[in-house]
């Protein structure tokens, strides 16, 4: 039964929580949740989410269920609801062994109206046990998207609390995220078992926001003249690694920045102390790893910048979601280099599960897509993300410097045609090698060299039409079945085009040309490939020495060049340089591969 002091979810909202209206969908949620239904939302960052469950929470009788995968979310909720008046705890890994029986005595008690808890922690039997015997007023998974193979931050344990529903199936659920694309909200509503959940879709868009992508060079000078104009504004730098994150504190530290260093290596104190001292303005700036920020409701961080390439768009557009909560204009800038793309390469083909690593490809290939895009930003972005943008935003470096734009229906027409004639069962890569004729296996295998699009886009570079096909997705005229190896298939609007219907203008591909060959290696090289081929010449010196044979016999010097530019990733890459054969991909690959890889880390 409702409490009596809640009796109109409206009273609620204001008495509690302090709001006077509902964002959009907010009322819909919670009234389904408050009258025993399920729900799933998708919302963006900021948009309100964690009102949806907490509110309901004050509606039902017994205690609501949160379970959340941070601990650092966990604590912001809570202490935000304990300031509300509400009672909330959480039960984590943290807590000390007096703590924790504290927090359960409280729960058989009934003296607590929300319980944040771990999914590990859920899915005790014991756990569980407990909650059966005593009233549950309503389920919620946040972070609901690491529930699905296809989400970008998926977890093994989440996927467990699938086996929910058979303990409590009377008990509304509600699975929420900001971020999911279209296979990872089905994925979701399966696991989950919310098949007949009422389904409540926001906008992602965040118009506030401003999205610039710089290609990456001198990127500590790129950081510094782009914060000289933010002033004393607050905004965080996110990095890939601990030892960048802590480079780049230090470095804007020792040019009078407010700043500090946020990651896993760093102690609980340690990482508290930034966290609060952010929250509180007394730091400007946070330079961080990927997990900071989430749960934290600070609504004034004006810009967030990614000083290395995120590895998926969803995490991109989470992290960037936390700029601008408040509304007001904001800047997301991206700093995007080769080089990061190839690390991330690397560190994916690592990985012992195939499938996994498919789907981790295809969210990375998008990423460069977004990055290298020449369309609105935003269009991108939102379309990745299943949400069509009809007009360009107007508020993206795209949109304010745009590039030089042509009449493409020809060579669009060539690409729905090519990817028409292969029976639309083959990625991009594929539809483009089949345009330029290339001889390959993989061409010769399902006879393709005798389509009518054989060879018909010779006037374009590989990278030209690979930038034209990326538009046409962006554009909504082809689509990547990620479900299906990331195949490309025709829309219903591709149609006019094919028929010449349909006019189709784009971007001029803004490809940077090859370096041109030159009578000396350092003229052909620019600085970060000289670096590299200065490290494979020593090491080539080295094994020359060891093995009592000439330099040039180990490799050539156009080996090394070629792997300066090229940078193989694996044994597979490196047997495509000029000069490796299997025996001495076998002899000095190993070798070779780990100086490159660290050079890529430097």
């Amino acid at each position: 039964m409702f409490r009596p002091f809640m009796t109109d979810i409206q009273q609620t909202l204001q008495q509690v929580f302090g709001l006077h209206d509902f964002r959009p969908h907010q009322r819909q949620i919670i009234e389904q949740l408050v009258s025993g239904g399920d729900g799933f939302v998708l919302m963006p960052t900021g948009g309100g989410k964690s009102l949806c469950y907490q509110l309901p929470a004050l509606h039902r009788d017994g205690v609501a269920i949160v379970i959340s995968p941070l601990i650092s979310l966990m604590k912001d909720q809570v202490d935000a609801l304990l300031a509300n008046g509400v009672r909330a705890a959480m039960y984590n890994s943290n807590l000390a062994p007096v703590e924790a029986r504290s927090v359960l005595s409280r729960l058989h008690e009934g003296e607590l109206d929300l319980l944040y808890v771990a999914p590990e922690r859920m899915m005790r039997p014991g756990f569980i046990s407990s909650l059966e015997q005593m009233p549950v007023a309503l389920i919620a998974i946040d972070e609901a998207h690491c529930v699905s193979q296809w989400g970008h931050d998926f977890r093994p344990e989440y996927a467990a609390l699938g086996q929910l529903r058979a303990h409590f199936p009377r008990t509304p659920f509600i699975a929420l995220t900001a971020t999911a694309d279209p296979q990872t909200r089905e994925d979701i509503v399966s696991v989950l078992g919310l098949q007949d959940a009422d389904r409540f879709i926001t906008s992602f868009d965040r118009p506030n926001i401003r999205y610039t992508v710089l290609e990456k060079h001198q990127p500590h000078s790129q950081l510094l003249r782009f914060l000289d104009s933010r002033g004393d504004e607050s905004g965080i730098v996110y990095a890939l690694s601990r030892k960048r994150v802590e480079e780049i504190a230090e470095h804007l530290q020792d040019r009078g920045f407010e700043a500090a260093a946020y990651h896993a290596g760093l102690s609980a104190g340690a990482r508290k102390d930034v966290q609060e001292r952010f929250i509180r303005d007394d730091l400007s700036i946070v330079v961080a790893t990927v997990a900071f920020g989430m749960g934290i409701d600070k609504p004034n961080v004006r810009f967030v910048v990614h000083y290395d390439l995120p590895r998926h768009l969803e995490g991109y557009y989470q992290e960037t979601g936390r700029a601008g909560r408040d509304g007001l204009p904001s800047e997301a800038l991206l700093l995007y280099g080769s080089q990061d793309v190839a690390t991330a390469r690397y560190h994916l083909e690592k990985g012992s599960n195939e499938n996994q690593k498919r789907i981790e490809s295809h969210k990375l290939n998008s990423m460069v897509g977004f990055a290298e895009s020449l369309t609105c930003r935003r269009r991108v972005l939102l379309g990745y993300l299943g949400e069509s943008l009809k007009e360009d935003c107007g508020n993206c470096d795209i949109c304010i410097n745009p590039p030089e734009r042509f009449d493409a229906t020809e060579a669009a027409r060539k690409v729905l045609s090519c990817v028409y004639r292969v029976r639309q069962s083959f990625g991009i890569k594929h539809v483009v090698d089949v345009l330029r004729g290339a001889d390959n296996e993989r061409i010769r295998k399902f006879g393709h060299e005798t389509l009518s699009t054989y060879g018909i886009g010779m006037e374009y570079s590989h990278a030209e039409w690979m930038s034209m096909a990326r538009q046409l997705i962006h554009r909504g005229l082809l689509i990547q079945d990620i479900a299906a190896f990331s195949v490309l298939k025709l829309t219903p609007d591709a149609l006019a085009v094919l028929r010449n219907e349909e006019p189709v203008e784009l971007a001029r591909p803004r490809i940077r040309e090859k370096v041109s060959k030159k009578p000396t290696v350092a003229q052909s090289l620019d600085a970060d490939d000289l670096r590299l081929f200065e490290s494979l010449r020593s090491l080539r010196k080295r094994l020359a020495e060891d093995t009592g044979v000439p330099p040039y016999v180990i490799f050539g010097d156009a080996a090394l060049v070629e792997m300066s530019q090229v940078r193989p990733q694996n044994e597979i890459e490196f047997l495509g340089i000029n000069g490796v054969g299997q025996v001495k991909l076998e002899r000095y690959g190993s070798a070779f591969l780990e100086v490159i890889v660290e050079d890529l880390a430097w």
